[in-house]
């Protein structure tokens, strides 16, 4: 007699794991300092030069959930609930928000923006919770009698240039909000919202369950939606967005792509981000037809266990290694996440050269030029400085 179909699916399924467990236990862990450069998984492989990462899983030290503030003003001037916002290695890569839509309100254009309801970011919103024996990252909005309270942490460098960021989380809460992660680069002033540069990750919690929003942003205009900058997706494997998982946006040359627990969920190549931008977390509410309207008391939360990015940069001082990509690395085939493995290479780290742009070479793979770039203008050894486009060319 044949095995049963759903006996079988789960043999492979199974066999599928523990080949992937084999490959990645196959590597070496290693430190970022012996890194030259990071070569992700996706369908295309890209090559990055630096690594962050954020864990939230263990800091029992902070754990501490403050009452909302109920008052517009007290809310923007509060400060963090503990010392972990303010002096860790979390401060020196991100930003507490404070400001409100008070001036967008003011403009009274609904081409620019349909809120109908006050909201400020509090810093008072933003803390560290527990759940399941460890604890996370949470971002809150609530609504107020009179007013809506949000959160939202930016990255304090503008000039990440082609990433990719994974968070493990999960959204939770009442309908009317929204929680984001997505790259953002701000138009000149806010008439001018067409040139916006901005990847979107957003889940809305008046959305069915499994529903989440991929966007190139602008996705609309004065006159209509722009439905290729778009896509709405069903989470994969039966999830629920109030489930745990690993949310992945890979911004590259040409295109945003977004994963979920490591599976290809959308890919958009229409009005992809060029220039520098920001890395942007949020949970917010205003009213608007985006994010609905939520009953006052209701709260809505953005979940995140740990960060973790690989990526390029245009900020001064971010200069690739040098030693070409000798020693490469990835963080999509380690069995610890948030350490590296050691993939190819194994020689010992060059120091890098903190000189002028001219003075220093980006590893293979690397950005050496285009519009906005502030970085290394030469490439290392065995490599040479490509054209792409106007916004980046690359050391092959």
């Amino acid at each position: 007699m044949p095995p049963d179909p759903s006996i079988r699916s789960l043999l492979l399924v199974a066999a599928s794991a523990s080949l992937a467990a084999a490959a990645r236990a196959a590597y070496p862990l290693t430190t970022d300092s012996n890194c030259h450069c990071y070569k992700t998984n996706a369908t295309a492989s890209h090559y990055f030069a630096h690594h962050q990462f954020f864990d939230f899983r263990s800091l029992w030290r902070y754990y501490k959930v403050p009452k909302p503030i109920d008052d517009f003003n007290a809310s923007a001037q509060a400060e963090p609930p503990n010392s972990f916002f303010s002096h860790s290695d979390f401060a020196n890569a991100w930003a507490i928000m404070n400001w409100d839509n008070t001036a967008l309100l003011a403009l009274n254009n609904s081409d620019i923006n349909d809120a109908t309801v006050r909201m400020v970011n509090s810093p008072n919103n933003i803390y560290i919770d527990q759940d399941w024996g460890q604890t996370h990252l949470t971002l809150r909005t609530v609504r107020h009698a009179t007013f809506q309270s949000a959160a939202e942490i930016e990255s304090t460098s503008q000039g990440y240039q082609f990433l990719s960021v994974r968070m493990h989380a999960r959204t939770r809460g009442a309908p009317g909000a929204v929680t984001a992660m997505f790259t953002y680069r701000p138009p000149p002033s806010p008439q001018n919202q067409s040139l916006v540069q901005e990847a979107d990750l957003e889940i809305l919690t008046r959305d069915p369950p499994v529903y989440v929003q991929y966007t190139n942003q602008p996705a609309w205009n004065a006159t209509s939606d722009i439905p290729e900058a778009t896509r709405n997706v069903t989470l994969p494997g039966c999830k629920r967005w109030s489930d745990w998982a690993v949310y992945r946006m890979d911004w590259t040359p040409g295109s945003s792509t977004w994963f979920v627990n490591g599976q290809l969920v959308s890919r958009i190549t229409f009005q992809a981000p060029r220039d520098p931008a920001q890395v942007i977390f949020n949970a917010w509410s205003d009213g608007g037809s985006w994010s609905g309207n939520m009953t006052v008391g209701d709260e809505a939360y953005l979940q995140i266990r740990w960060i973790e990015m690989v990526y390029n940069s245009t900020d001064p001082g971010a200069q690739v290694k040098l030693g070409g990509c000798a020693n490469m690395c990835s963080i999509d085939e380690t069995s610890k996440i948030g350490t590296p493995v050691l993939v190819s290479g194994g020689s010992q780290p060059q120091p890098g050269n903190a000189g002028p742009a001219g003075s220093c070479a980006s590893a293979k793979y690397g950005q050496c030029a285009g519009k906005n770039w502030n970085g290394c203008r030469s490439c290392a050894a065995g490599s040479t400085c490509r054209f792409q486009n106007d916004y980046y060319s690359q050391c092959l």
